[in-house]
């Protein structure tokens, strides 16, 4: 691992730390983990149940990104969103410990706007786009 990396890991890892408390417990309720390029996914079990029920969207989530940890509801769900997944790890690299509260800033902005707080979240914007264009380089 290099210098750089290792430095990125680092600085996410506050983010990177709320992911991990999903590891044991998921595991414990028939969930899964693996290691995909670096990055912790995490399916199944009491994963699947927080993402369907206690996020805000309405349908609830198919992933979350928290730092170099992905939550997916199953394994399709992490492999349909991977590289959008990716964009906002490396925004986490990016904003290490600030990226949370970024996002949520984002969010409220959209809101107060009178916009989506979610599909017009800065955020998720550069996720969408960045991911659109990957498949379309495929």
């Amino acid at each position: 691992m290099t210098l750089r990396k290792l430095f990125l890991y680092l600085w996410s890892s506050p983010t990177s730390v709320l992911g991990l408390f999903f590891l044991h417990p998921t595991l414990l309720t028939g969930g899964r983990a693996s290691v995909v390029d670096g990055v912790l996914e995490i399916h199944g079990g009491l994963t699947t149940f927080f993402l369907k029920n206690c996020t805000l969207l309405p349908d609830g989530a198919s992933a979350m990104t928290l730092g170099h940890i992905v939550l997916g509801r199953d394994q399709f769900s992490l492999d349909r969103t991977r590289s959008h997944e990716r964009i906002h790890v490396r925004q986490c690299e990016t904003w290490g410990p600030f990226f949370l509260p970024a996002y949520g800033i984002a969010s409220a902005l959209a809101f107060l706007r009178g916009q989506d707080p979610y599909l017009d979240n800065r955020f998720e914007i550069e996720a969408r786009d960045a991911s659109f264009d990957e498949v379309k380089r495929r």
